[in-house]
């Protein structure tokens, strides 16, 4: 094993193939391991380990091989080396948050198809750059779905099988005010404007044994759709 010089950078790597994956566009667990040793070598990185998950999709975030990795990167604050973002998450969000997650580890994630690299500035901006775009993303995906359901509600109908909080539906969709439900947003706005927040907010929800349309407890990210929702309302 080489030795280790003080700017030397630690890696660890992760392969991952599904059960019909093994033998596509060549990338099986031999041939992605081989790519991440080259690139090791390349930048006189010492590879702790490389972990493997096989027959595995990359929808799943519980993969034992990952979670290994995650936890081997974090606890050594090194770069963890995939062959390509593909192997590591099928889903942007997922991997913009185990990015971040590694950010505030002081870890990196080296990506070597997509040619992300953030132990370098310049693979910082970059991966930086698909954030802001995949937040621009979901922000118009956002707003886009209030406005259509707005546009339903206004003609007092339902948007597809949802019935939104603080509305009650008929039997034929169309929606009408649901009084209950509707004090209880007044009462989370209020707070809101004084300045509570999100947690606060939904514990007080929890504390007075006030459910969602659901029957679930509260939680800050539904605390945060119910006010997104009501706040476009009153604009309009």
């Amino acid at each position: 094993m080489m030795k280790r010089t003080e700017k030397q950078i630690l890696a660890v790597g992760y392969v991952r193939v599904s059960t019909n994956g093994q033998v596509e566009n060549g990338i099986s667990l031999p041939a992605q391991e081989a790519k991440i040793r080259a690139w090791a070598e390349a930048n006189d990185a010492e590879l702790l380990n490389i972990f493997h998950d096989q027959g595995m999709s990359g929808s799943k975030a519980d993969r034992p091989g990952l979670l290994e990795a995650l936890q081997l990167v974090r606890e050594r604050k090194a770069a963890l080396v995939v062959y390509s973002l593909s192997r590591f998450s099928r889903s942007t969000r997922d991997t913009l948050r185990i990015a971040d997650m590694l950010n505030k580890a002081g870890a990196d994630l080296v990506s070597l198809s997509e040619r992300i690299d953030t132990t370098t500035a310049a693979g910082k901006m970059v991966f930086r750059m698909m954030a802001v775009l995949n937040e621009f993303e979901r922000d118009q995906i956002s707003e886009r779905t209030r406005m259509a359901l707005s546009h339903r509600r206004s003609q007092g109908k339902k948007l597809g099988g949802i019935v939104p909080y603080g509305y009650t539906a008929n039997g034929e969709g169309n929606l009408t005010e649901n009084p209950t439900e509707q004090q209880v947003i007044h009462r989370i706005l209020r707070r809101n404007g004084v300045g509570w927040n999100l947690a606060k907010i939904a514990r007080w929800l929890n504390d007075n044994d006030i459910v969602t349309k659901t029957g679930k407890q509260w939680y800050p990210q539904t605390v945060k759709n119910v006010i997104k929702t009501a706040s476009h309302e009153n604009k309009n």
